[in-house]
């Protein structure tokens, strides 16, 4: 019995996250990003090597953040800086940051592009494979939530047709 309660209330807690679309990522807030700006800034000074990892650290910050402009900017960075990119692992993490930030503006069938391609570089890599479910679960909800919509919709025109129809006899 405690078995099937446990189930019960996984599957439940699992339709919950499905419909309320919590995701797994961490999300970043301004003080933090405030913070990466302010490194990037002091890194000025330093090697060029130390520069690219605040850079890189800035553009984590920006693609978690909470503020839509946040995630732009780190969009913009690391599409500017992947070109310039020769090394596997960065080139990596920079197409995993890309995916997150495809993902939290919306656009999850080019997140879902990007992950695939930082797949190829890292099969078992365990964030990004966490974050292709996210993005294959939420292209799932968000077609369940259409379907519904257009269900809907197509009920409201039939159910006024037939009322038209029943109106004239």
């Amino acid at each position: 019995m405690a078995k099937l309660e446990a189930k019960l209330g996984m599957i439940v807690d699992s339709v919950g996250n499905f419909f309320s679309g919590k995701d797994q990522l961490p999300w970043c807030d301004p003080d933090i990003v405030a913070g990466c700006e302010r490194e990037v800034a002091e890194a000025g000074k330093q090697s060029d090597e130390f520069l690219q990892e605040c850079l890189l650290r800035l553009s984590w910050a920006l693609v978690h953040s909470k503020r839509s402009q946040d995630v732009q900017r780190g969009i913009a960075m690391l599409e500017g800086s992947l070109p310039n990119t020769s090394d596997p692992l960065q080139q990596r993490e920079k197409l995993y940051l890309l995916a997150v930030g495809y993902y939290r503006s919306g656009d999850y069938s080019r997140s879902r592009d990007l992950v695939e391609r930082c797949l190829m570089i890292a099969p078992d890599w365990r964030q990004a494979v966490t974050l292709k479910k996210a993005i294959e679960d939420r292209i799932t909800k968000d077609g369940v939530i259409g379907l519904g919509i257009a269900a809907t919709a197509v009920g409201l025109i039939a159910g006024g047709i037939a009322a038209a129809v029943s109106r004239k006899k």
